[in-house]
């Protein structure tokens, strides 16, 4: 066996997709409320055209992260991204 893959909990996928949600939300909210004048005293209110970007920033956080930079910020720090799922122990036959 090349490569096996170890069982992640479901509860830390989970757990890692909102937080990635809240925080690109809340992140990416800001940056586009700010560069288009819509923040508030309370944080930022986006409608039109600067609420559609940011569901596109969104979006593209989590294909981007997910594709191209071996996961999104907080599915690296629990651990749920492909590359840490494989343990990398490869079985050796006859190696003594």
């Amino acid at each position: 066996m090349a490569h096996e893959e170890k069982q992640v909990s479901t509860w830390r996928i989970i757990i890692a997709t909102i937080l990635d949600l809240i925080t690109s939300f809340f992140l990416l909210g800001y940056i586009v409320g700010w560069i288009t004048g819509d923040l508030t005293e309370g944080g930022f209110e986006l409608s039109g055209m600067p609420a559609l970007v940011l569901f596109l920033l969104i979006i593209l956080y989590f294909v981007v992260g997910g594709k191209y930079l071996g996961g999104t910020l907080w599915q690296r720090l629990l651990g749920t991204t492909r590359k840490q799922m494989q343990s990398g122990k490869r079985e050796t036959e006859g190696d003594t």
